[in-house]
């Protein structure tokens, strides 16, 4: 008697969930219904406009101490040369040297990036160079195969010598990627003549 009461109940529930699903089906010649429009439609504040949300009025807040925005991980180096050796010993390429994506992206941010100064192949003969700029050293060289990704990573991000830091133009990701591109020809004896240059 129980279960038969029970199926009632179920099949009554049924019912009535299919007769609400045709109520509030819906209708394209009507716009959809809004149960807390505030949500759907929040007030806009441009950057520098007065904000009444805020005790000091501004719509731009200043960042907690101790924050950090997303994507924008510190790195605790110095623009030094004894920093780029630190660098070196204590960073390593978070990367895998076989990653078929991110040696497509290395060889991208290379060709945009790089290109201009060091060459396509790296040999510091790019077209600035060729218009009187200072040549870099040769990629293909072999103290830039000694130097270890963890020094080239920090080069990228705060310069050295002539070649400006590229933090705010190249992500960090980017620039370990772009890492294990410039290795590539370096890894290759017989496409550099030895590496030697």
């Amino acid at each position: 008697m129980m279960h038969r009461i029970f199926n009632v109940l179920l099949f009554l529930a049924f019912v009535g969930t299919l007769g609400l699903n045709w109520l509030v089906r819906s209708r394209p010649s009507e716009p959809n219904r809004e149960f807390i429009p505030e949500m759907v439609r929040t007030a806009r504040y441009n950057a520098y406009s007065a904000n009444p949300n805020f005790p000091d009025g501004k719509t731009l807040q200043r960042p907690e101490p101790g924050t950090i925005p997303r994507g924008y991980l510190p790195v605790h180096f110095v623009a030094t040369p004894e920093d780029a050796i630190r660098a070196g010993n204590t960073l390593e390429n978070p990367l895998l040297a076989n990653d078929p994506a991110a040696l497509s992206r290395g060889k991208t941010v290379f060709l945009n990036f790089c290109v201009p100064c060091h060459g396509v192949a790296g040999k510091g003969d790019g077209l600035v160079v060729q218009r009187g700029y200072p040549a870099p050293p040769s990629l293909l060289a072999d103290n830039a195969q000694k130097i270890k990704d963890g020094q080239i990573f920090h080069i990228l991000s705060y310069g050295q010598k002539n070649m400006p830091s590229y933090a705010a133009q190249v992500s960090r990701e980017d620039r370990w990627k772009v890492i294990l591109y410039v290795r590539l020809p370096q890894n290759q004896p017989t496409a550099t003549g030895g590496g030697k240059q």
